[in-house]
């Protein structure tokens, strides 16, 4: 195994040479405030056997999973992915059925996905491009507030029950912002990778940093900040870099790469909050309000051209209608402040009710208009730029209260910018990729991060990224008083349906029997009056 950890501190908490000491065992640091990603590396020969028989088979697997929790996102981890568990995949043959990643997604994080298998769980993202775009080829999403079941997994399958550190080091999933796992058949490695906007403690990091005489092979630290970069696709950092057991000094170090990802200026930082306003009913509109004065455009290349999006991951039971979405008529467009519907995917069944959409769910991304001038923040900038998506609710199973409360991940909104020709963006040592949104775009493509602030806005339930909504369904009672009263409505609806079956042929039949009567009767007549003749 090896170990990445790279704390990154803003130019507001300057990097104190007091507060590192690297001995020649550890790296000691004492109240440092730094955001935080850690990186673990393992080999097929460290994995368990039930983990490498499903690994073997995936060209690529990505999964990415973000808390329900607000936090900052620092340069250069700026990007970001709606709250909830997002699974990335290209199996290496399409025609053998992945039959066991399934059962293992729900060990390792939540018996209650909705997944059954690849082929029918997961869903086949839009390609916008054959030539540009890099989506893996199918994807799956759940919501899950909790890393609870990884961590016991990783404490059972990875750590020895007296490995007292990494017992720990498994808890301290707990608190991460996000948590990146990433394979791939040319590496044959697996890279956990988990990030944190600030210490739990909430007084900054103190910690031992060692490399253990059984395990690491390796671990690399750094003490990073943020620097003003010169060009702008560019990110720049300096600070501090030191291999444990290995260097007798920190080593000083600056150097710049280009990133797709980028944060807005500190100054001008776009932040937005979600809503559905009320009433809801069956048929919601997800609100996404955003200050007026935020809505400057990003600071790219000056031949760049910019768009600002958003991307929106919706579980079963809600959908967009693309129908409705994908029109050109400029009204409707602009009561919505929407340009147009860009790519949509997974379940966008207009019927069906939600047992029995076999997937997760869907996505759907969304150009969306700005207004025509951004007032600065002395101005008077009025009401909040106002973007509305109009969404439909299925139905859902009965209840005994007659309702039914289900969850919203919040979209992520973003600018995306194109870059200058003969960028590269592949020499990023903080690249995060595979995120769903981003494979829809050119490998040039620069993002900059609107940060969600459900602080500010109209939320269900204050402090986090997720939106309820509470459903009218039909009420039932639970038990066997419920299973009879189903049953009851089932049988009355059969009788209905074949009532009235039989109440329309029986209508015919008098049609046809009239019809026929009245055509012997003429035809006799006919016949009568030529023998008289």
């Amino acid at each position: 195994m090896k170990r990445r950890i790279t704390f990154i501190q803003g130019s507001e908490a300057p990097f104190d040479p007091s507060q590192s000491q690297l001995t020649k065992d550890a790296l000691l640091i004492r109240a440092l405030d730094a955001a935080r990603e850690e990186r673990a590396t393992f080999g097929f020969n460290e994995l368990p056997s039930e983990l490498w028989q499903v690994l073997k088979q995936c060209h690529e697997l990505h999964i990415r999973w973000a808390s329900e929790k607000p936090y900052n996102a620092v340069a250069p981890f700026s990007s970001r992915v709606s709250p909830g568990l997002h699974v990335f995949l290209t199996p290496i043959a399409t025609d053998q059925p992945l039959a066991r990643l399934c059962p293992l997604l729900k060990k390792i994080f939540s018996d209650d996905l909705k997944c059954t298998s690849p082929e029918t769980s997961f869903t086949v993202p839009a390609i916008l491009s054959e030539r540009f775009a890099s989506t893996s080829s199918s994807q799956f999403h759940s919501l899950l507030p909790s890393l609870s079941n990884l961590v016991t997994y990783i404490q059972q399958k990875a750590c020895r029950a007296s490995d007292a550190e990494c017992q720990n080091r498994a808890v301290s999933i707990l608190s991460a912002d996000y948590v990146d796992i990433d394979y791939d058949s040319i590496s044959h490695a697996l890279t956990i990778s988990g990030y944190w906007s600030k210490s739990p403690q909430g007084d900054g990091w103190t910690e031992e940093i060692k490399k253990r005489e059984l395990g690491a092979d390796k671990v690399e630290v750094g003490l990073l900040s943020s620097e003003p970069a010169t060009e702008p696709e560019e990110l720049k950092v300096g600070g501090f870099l030191a291999v444990v057991r290995e260097n007798d000094n920190l080593k000083p170090t600056l150097f710049s790469f280009p990133s797709r990802h980028h944060p807005l200026p500190h100054d001008d930082k776009s932040s937005y909050t979600v809503s559905f306003p009320s009433p809801t009913g069956l048929h919601p509109t997800l609100q996404i309000s955003i200050p007026r004065s935020s809505l400057k455009p990003p600071p790219a290349p000056s031949d760049a051209t910019c768009a600002l999006h958003t991307y929106l991951t919706l579980p079963s039971y809600i959908f967009a209608d693309k129908y409705q979405l994908s029109t050109t008529d400029p009204l409707f467009l602009k009561s919505h402040n929407l340009v147009s519907l860009r790519a949509v995917s997974g379940e966008t069944d207009l019927e069906a009710p939600d047992w029995v959409v076999p997937r997760w769910g869907s996505n759907l991304l969304l150009e969306v208009a700005t207004p025509d001038h951004y007032p600065t923040q002395s101005e008077d900038s009025g009401k909040d730029w106002d973007i509305t998506i109009p969404l439909h609710l299925r139905y859902l199973r009965p209840s005994p209260s007659g309702n039914r409360t289900v969850s919203v991940p919040w979209p992520v909104v973003f600018w995306a910018c194109t870059a200058e020709q003969g960028t590269k963006m592949g020499t990023n040592p903080f690249d995060r990729v595979n995120l769903g949104w981003d494979g829809l775009f050119g490998p040039r493509t620069m993002f900059y991060q609107l940060d969600p602030s459900p602080s500010s806005g109209n939320t269900t339930e204050r402090g986090r990224l997720v939106e309820e909504i509470t459903v009218p369904v039909l009420p039932m009672k639970d038990g066997e008083e419920g299973a009879s009263q189903a049953r009851t409505i089932e049988f009355g609806t059969v009788a209905v349906i074949v009532f009235g079956f039989v109440w329309v042929l029986w209508k015919l039949g008098l049609v046809v029997w009239s019809s026929g009567t009245g055509g012997s009767k003429r035809a006799a007549e006919k016949r009568n009056e030529k023998k008289d003749k």
